[in-house]
């Protein structure tokens, strides 16, 4: 090797070393600013929808140990009774319909009443449904309608009531989606509800930014949860089949359904976590760090499956479920 083929090498040698250093540093960097943490989390309001299990029951819990001011929207008066049995007397509940405009109203003026003057640190979107879910021409529109008033409408709704209190406090906005707002991988109105979501934080961040205002997602990976519980799941398939006409049962052919239910059975048992506590954190994380991500995607298979699989083509993603699910009697 002569002496320009040995300047050479050195050169390469030393420009890797300084880009191996500045990615290292950037980590370091990148790490210290994600531990940072607001102060004063004692004298902030946070209110939480769907509070009467899952991951809402579980947050007010950890934001109660915290030292936040918790207002807790449950569906019901057993769900307000049982996560006021496990927290202390900064929780504060409250009964919320986020598909009905009238109980989104009275849960407006009841926390304007709890905040006074102070405004409201965080709202955290985390009321949802996923029934009924199936394959997308099983479903009549009141179907998709059902799912929609939940996830998304009831959503944009609550979170626009609420908007002002958190204007006020330049506070947070954090909004439940999924990993299947991202990958739209069976039918009805969960996966159209969650990618709605994703849309409608994307510009509600862009529009208010600049009030000092973080909009945070949580997508989710699956977890074992009240949304994931394969009883319901398979009785909203069976009165789905039923809903059908001969025309299109006779497509699909009588034992589509069975395989169906099969296959279900066998991904939710292999990729739902019970670890309610990694999606839970991220949760906490938008509402305490000083600088809180845009997305976070708790879950194995978030990270490992379903955000990778949603940045290949099309093609692939369709190729990989077709493989997954069974195949109607009368495909071609």
């Amino acid at each position: 090797m002569d002496v320009k083929h040995v300047y050479e090498y050195m050169g390469t040698e030393h420009m890797m070393y300084a880009i191996g250093a500045f990615v290292l540093l950037w980590i370091l960097v990148w790490l210290y600013r994600d531990s940072l943490e607001i102060d004063g989390i004692c004298e902030k309001y946070v209110f939480i929808t769907g509070c009467d299990s899952g991951f809402g029951h579980l947050l007010c819990r950890q934001l109660n140990k915290r030292g936040f001011r918790v207002l807790a929207g449950c569906l019901t008066q057993k769900g307000a009774d049982d996560v006021k049995r496990v927290t202390g007397p900064n929780l504060k509940t409250c009964i919320l319909d986020v598909t009905s405009t009238a109980s989104i109203q009275k849960a407006v003026e009841w926390t304007q009443m709890q905040v006074g003057d102070s405004g409201l640190w965080g709202i955290v979107n985390n009321a949802g449904t996923s029934l009924p879910m199936g394959p997308s021409e099983w479903m009549r529109i009141e179907d998709f309608q059902s799912t929609l008033k939940t996830n998304l409408i009831g959503v944009i709704e609550t979170t626009m009531n609420f908007l002002p209190f958190v204007k006020k406090a330049r506070g947070r906005i954090v909004n439940v989606a999924s990993v299947l707002g991202r990958v739209a991988a069976n039918g009805g109105g969960y996966c159209i509800s969650k990618f709605g979501v994703e849309s409608f934080s994307d510009c509600l961040r862009r529009d208010i930014q600049c009030f000092g205002i973080n909009v945070c997602i949580i997508e989710p990976g699956f977890f074992k949860t009240q949304i994931t519980s394969l009883q319901p799941l398979e009785r909203e398939l069976h009165r789905l089949w039923h809903q059908l006409t001969p025309e299109v049962k006779d497509s699909y052919g009588e034992k589509y359904l069975e395989k169906y239910i099969k296959t279900q059975r066998v991904i939710m048992n292999a990729i739902c976590d019970s670890d309610l506590s990694k999606v839970t954190n991220c949760m906490q994380h938008a509402l305490t760090a000083a600088h809180p991500r845009t997305r976070y995607s708790p879950g194995w298979d978030a990270k490992l499956l379903w955000i990778p699989l949603s940045y290949m083509p099309s093609c692939v993603v369709d190729i990989g479920l077709r493989l997954v699910l069974p195949r109607p009697a009368k495909s071609v």
